[in-house]
């Protein structure tokens, strides 16, 4: 049994699309690589970053405490 042939939307190469190929079923397996910027995202935080992200969420904790438990005089 032969796979269907498709024809790749990115780069127009024709392709067998067989069960378990990565990526999508309109792309080639080289337009389907997954691209470099998804490895930036799974980097770890630098020191500067951590600490930016800390302070800002104990500014967003410090205003939901006051907007919940304010007293209404």
């Amino acid at each position: 049994m032969s796979f269907p042939i498709k024809t790749c939307v990115a780069c127009g190469e024709e392709f067998e699309l067989y069960p378990g190929k990565p990526g999508f079923a309109n792309r080639c397996p080289s337009c389907s690589e997954p691209e470099e910027s998804a490895d930036k995202e799974n980097r770890p935080f630098e020191y500067a970053e951590r600490r930016a992200a800390v302070e800002v969420n104990a500014a967003r904790r410090r205003a939901m405490r006051d907007l919940l438990y304010r007293k209404d005089s």
